[in-house]
C-alpha cells in the first residue's frame, strides 16, 4: 500500500506508475474520497470541540441559570447526533478509500526501465556458456519420459493439464535440490529456515499484495476462508504482521521450502507442454525484513544468493532488470534470474528477486522502532532461491548426453547418490 502522503503530494508520480505498470486503478477516486474523508474528519473534530466546550458551559449554567442550562442540554443532543453522523460518514469514507488504495501499484524505483516487458527489460549480467552439442538437443518433455523420471500422461490422468508427476531419480532430484538450496542458504547465506503452512487467510494474501487484484489466479477453498499459497512469500512475510520488530535485529532473513499453487488463469494456452508452466510446484523462497536505509544493498545480496546456486549447478544464466510493464504489482525493483534451456532454446525464469520497499509492510503493518524511538515501516524483500521446475528443466537439457542420459551436477551428487541419470 502506498503512503497517503505520497499520493496527496505527488499524484502525478503515482499516476505515472499506474500507467507504466498498466494497472487498473482509480487514483482520482482515491483522491476524491480522501478529500471527503479529511473534510468529514475535520468537521467531526470541530463538533467534538464544540461539544466539549458546551459540556463545560452546561455545568456552570445548571448552577447559575437552570433554564438556560436545560436549553443548552437540548442543543447538545443535536450536537452529539451531528458529531456521531459525521464520524460514521468519516469511517465509511476511510473504508472506501482504503479499499481503493489496495488497487494502486507500487511506484517503481528510478533505476527501473520504463516500457514493455520483452522489449525494455535490461540484461544486467550473464554467466556461463550454453553447451555445444554434437547432437540435436532434446527438450525435457522428451528426455524426462524416456528416462522414466517424468510422467506427464499419468499426471494429467490424476489432476488434468498443468501438472507433472516425478518418479525414481526424478523425485530424488526434486528432493536433492530442495536440500541443496536450503543447506547453502542456512549454512552460508545467513537465513533461518522456516516451514510455513500452505493454507492462509485472506488477510495474509492482502498483506503481500496478491489480493484483491489477483483473485482469479488463486486457489480458494470452498468451505473455509483459506487460500492455497502461490509462494512461500505469503505466509513467511506475514509471520511478522501487526508486529514491531527490534531495529538491532534487522535484517531478518528466512528461507522456506513450500509447495506453491497457481491457477495461471491469465496464461491460458501458454507453455502447455512439459513443465515450463504448471499449477503446482516446489520452491525455496528467500525473504528479508530490512531497515529502509539498507534495503537496496540487501536486495543485491539476496539476488546474489540466488545466483550462487545457479553457478554451483553450472547452469548458464542471466540477471535481468525487469521493466515497469513486466514487473510485479507490489514491486519497486525486480531482477529475474533466467536459465538457458537448450532443448527448448529459451531463457526460463527461475527466480524473481524483488524489493517492495514499505509497500507490503504498510499493508501488513510490519514496523520497527528506530534508535530515536520512532516507529517506522520496514522494507520487505523476497526472491526464489530457487523455483524447482525450471531448474530441473535446465539440468536435464544442459547436462544431457548423446546416449540420452543426463549427468548430475557435481554439487548434487552427494544428495543424489549417483553421477548420472539413466533410463
Amino acid at each position: 500500500m502506498l503512503d497517503l502522503n505520497l499520493i496527496r503530494t505527488q499524484p502525478d508520480r503515482v499516476r505515472a506508475a499506474i500507467t507504466a505498470k498498466k494497472a487498473k486503478a482509480d487514483l482520482d477516486g482515491v483522491l476524491a474520497v480522501d478529500e471527503k474523508w479529511r473534510k468529514a474528519t475535520t468537521e467531526a473534530q470541530r463538533l467534538q470541540a464544540e461539544q466539549n466546550a458546551a459540556n463545560k458551559e452546561m455545568g456552570r449554567l445548571m448552577k447559575e441559570n437552570r433554564a438556560e442550562g436545560e436549553k443548552l442540554k437540548a442543543r447538545m443532543k443535536d450536537m452529539s447526533d451531528r458529531r456521531k453522523a459525521t464520524e460514521d460518514e468519516a469511517k465509511n469514507l476511510e473504508e472506501e478509500r482504503d479499499r481503493l488504495l489496495l488497487y494502486l501499484p507500487n511506484v517503481p524505483h528510478p533505476d527501473v526501465p520504463v516500457g514493455e516487458e520483452e522489449t525494455h527489460n535490461r540484461v544486467v549480467r550473464t554467466w556461463g556458456e550454453a553447451p555445444k552439442f554434437a547432437f540435436k538437443a532434446q527438450a525435457h518433455w522428451d528426455l524426462g519420459p524416456k528416462l522414466g523420471i517424468l510422467d506427464f500422461d499419468r499426471a494429467a490422468k490424476l489432476s488434468g493439464s498443468g501438472f507433472v508427476l516425478s518418479k525414481g531419480l526424478g523425485a530424488r532430484l526434486h528432493r536433492s535440490l530442495v536440500s541443496f538450496f536450503l543447506d547453502v542458504h542456512t549454512r552460508e547465506h545467513g537465513y533461518t529456515e522456516v516451514y510455513p503452512p500452505v493454507l492462509v487467510m485472506r488477510d495474509a494474501m492482502v498483506g503481500t499484495g496478491q489480493l484483491p487484484k489477483f483473485e482469479e489466479e488463486m486457489y480458494k477453498l470452498k468451505d473455509d476462508p483459506l487460500y492455497l499459497i502461490p509462494t512461500a512469500e505469503v505466509p513467511v512475510t506475514n509471520m511478522y504482521r501487526e508486529e514491531i520488530l527490534a531495529a538491532d535485529k534487522l535484517p531478518i532473513c528466512h528461507a522456506a521450502f513450500s509447495l506453491c499453487f497457481r491457477r495461471e488463469a491469465g496464461a491460458a494456452g501458454k507453455d502447455t507442454r512439459g513443465m515450463i508452466r504448471v499449477h503446482q510446484f516446489d520452491k525455496v523462497e528467500m525473504v528479508k525484513w530490512t531497515h529502509p536505509d539498507r534495503s537496496y544493498e540487501e536486495h543485491e545480496k539476496l539476488t546474489r544468493d540466488g545466483e550462487v546456486l545457479l553457478e554451483r549447478l553450472g547452469l548458464p544464466y542471466r540477471r535481468v532488470l525487469i521493466s515497469t510493464a513486466g514487473m510485479g504489482f507490489s514491486n519497486a525493483k525486480q531482477y529475474d534470474l533466467e536459465v538457458y534451456a537448450p532443448g527448448v532454446d529459451r531463457w526460463l525464469e527461475v527466480s524473481s528477486c524483488s524489493n517492495f520497499e514499505d509497500f507490503q509492510a504498510r499493508r501488513a503493518n510490519i514496523r520497527f522502532r528506530d534508535k530515536d524511538g520512532k516507529v517506522r515501516f520496514v522494507h520487505t524483500l523476497n526472491g526464489s532461491g530457487l523455483a524447482l521446475p525450471r531448474v530441473i528443466i535446465g539440468i536435464l537439457e544442459n547436462y544431457q548426453e548423446a546416449d540420452g542420459t543426463v549427468v548430475v551436477p557435481e554439487q548434487l551428487r552427494p544428495y543424489m547418490g549417483t553421477d548420472r541419470i539413466r533410463g
